[in-house]
């Protein structure tokens, strides 16, 4: 098990293109596109993922295997909350049509 605070993930910036193409480099594959999180282990970046495809680049000096299926989980997480509707949209569809209708017209 690791506690908690063992990484730090955090969004990656455009300051962090350069830690992006060091991690692809020594990883030997190509840099990561889209959205990205970027993992920590001791405040250095150590893993990355692309939270649109879930490609992954790591440094292959340090352990990762826990840091990356951590970065996994939480990019499948960022993933869900966007495509969970908004509370408003689940409480209208919760709303039977016919009174939805009424409501429109009420608003109008």
């Amino acid at each position: 098990m690791y506690a908690a605070n063992t990484y730090r993930i955090r969004p990656a910036t455009e300051e962090d293109a350069h830690l992006l193409r060091r991690l692809a480099d020594l990883d030997s594959r190509a840099g990561l596109r889209g959205r990205i999180l970027i993992g920590e282990i001791d405040d250095r970046a150590a893993a990355a993922i692309s939270i649109d495809d879930g490609s992954v680049v790591a440094n292959p000096f340090i352990k990762t295997a826990a840091l990356v299926s951590t970065l996994r989980r939480r990019a499948d997480g960022v993933r869900a909350v966007q495509h969970t509707p908004s509370l408003r949209e689940r409480m209208l569809a919760a709303i039977p049509a016919r009174l939805r209708a009424r409501t429109t017209e009420a608003g109008a």
